[in-house]
């Protein structure tokens, strides 16, 4: 997720369309609801006054931004270090959903007041404004994306909203936006992250409300849906995967399932792996397999590799030495796998309420990570929020 930042009762709607359960609703507010603001995260307003979590002395994570509203979800970092933010309008309306950080945790809408404007103004043009923004990545020739699943409280699709959006960051200005039918991007589907290689202009995209992948020809705008309800995509509720040591139980009494979600494409570009949240399994794929169009869904799946067993985990990053980079949110950690397979911590700190989304900075030796606190939302604690820190964006420096 991020994703995915989910909101407070965004992993309610998520259930609700991942589990079917009757019943289950996100409360997000409507396009003309009051929008939220992000603020300097100093506050505990919303928590029931428990310490937040402190720094251990020797954590090599460093703060970046922090707001103890909206909630951050996915992190983008440019080749001139300007960093960008992703905040989906699940319960709240974020004046800018997209944003460019500054350095006083000021939020500035991404690319323009305007694409970051939604309400009954612009209902008729779901192609021209982030409806519910899920992803922000920059690209390896440092262009900026923007996937938008267009399904505020993950109650359902906008018709016409889904889609996929190149940035110019040299101008801010929008160069291409491929907008994912209904055939790809269903009504009860969830796109939440993407990779692009800029040489192949392919991007690769993992839907987590039906559970399948996408794979999106940047030069021609045709998308296709892939591996739709395949094990590989679905998660699994029989683990008791749990984050703070409690089980994740939504208002229902339904242990919560969270579908493909983390993606990392490796530095060359010949492997996409992918993994469900609440699962154990890591698989990958060769990336010729999905942009190849004759293969049949059974040659498909003749080609996934099931990687073993890792974390349970939300985001997904490879560096240059094919070392893949989890957020594992049951013990506040990064863990690294090697490419022998072998699991490594690379930093364990309380701080990591919920690990999220991954970014590098351009020389890959600075990795960044969002915290999302998904598991202290009020959803997953019988509808009391025990969010006792702000929201961050971190980063820390990898070894040579």
């Amino acid at each position: 997720m991020r994703s995915s930042p989910f909101s407070r009762r965004w992993l309610s709607g998520f259930a609700a369309g991942l589990v079917l359960a009757a019943g289950l609703t996100a409360a997000c507010s409507s396009p003309s609801s009051s929008p939220a603001t992000a603020q300097n995260a100093t506050s505990t307003a919303d928590s029931l006054g428990s310490a937040a979590p402190q720094a251990p002395a020797d954590s090599p994570l460093q703060v970046v931004a922090q707001f103890r509203e909206p909630q951050i979800v996915g992190v983008a970092v440019l080749p001139d270090g300007r960093v960008f933010g992703d905040f989906p309008r699940w319960d709240n309306n974020p004046i800018a959903p997209i944003a460019e950080i500054g350095a006083d945790n000021s939020l500035k809408p991404y690319p323009s007041a305007e694409w970051c404007k939604w309400d009954e103004t612009v209902r008729n043009e779901p192609q021209k404004h982030w409806i519910c923004p899920q992803s922000v990545y920059a690209d390896p020739a440092g262009m900026l994306w923007v996937l938008d699943p267009a399904s505020p409280g993950i109650k359902g699709t906008v018709p016409g909203g889904p889609k996929l959006v190149k940035i110019d960051p040299a101008t801010n200005q929008v160069v291409q936006n491929i907008a994912l039918p209904e055939s790809v991007a269903p009504r009860k589907s969830y796109l939440n992250d993407v990779r692009v290689d800029p040489k192949t202009k392919y991007a690769y995209i993992t839907e987590s409300g039906i559970g399948s992948l996408v794979v999106v020809d940047l030069q021609t705008g045709k998308a296709r849906r892939l591996l739709a309800g395949h094990k590989s995509m679905m998660g699994d509720t029989t683990l008791n995967i749990k984050a703070d040591g409690k089980l994740l139980v939504d208002p229902t009494g339904k242990q919560g399932q969270f579908n493909a979600d983390g993606i990392a494409l490796s530095q060359d570009g010949q492997y996409l792996y992918w993994k469900p949240l609440t699962s154990y399994a890591l698989y990958r794929i060769k990336t010729e397999a999905l942009r190849n169009p004759a293969l049949s869904e059974a040659q498909l799946i003749s080609q996934i590799e099931d990687l073993g067993k890792v974390p349970a985990s939300d985001g997904m990053i490879l560096d240059a030495q094919n070392n893949l980079y989890l957020s594992a949110f049951e013990d506040h950690s990064i863990k690294r796998r090697t490419p022998e397979g072998k699991i490594e911590t690379a930093v364990q700190d309380p701080r990591l309420e919920w690990p999220d989304t991954f970014a590098f900075s351009a020389d890959g030796r600075t990795l960044y990570v969002t915290n999302s606190a998904i598991h202290k939302t009020a959803t997953w604690n019988q509808g009391v929020g025990r969010q006792d820190q702000p929201y961050h964006i971190f980063k820390m420096t990898l070894p040579k």
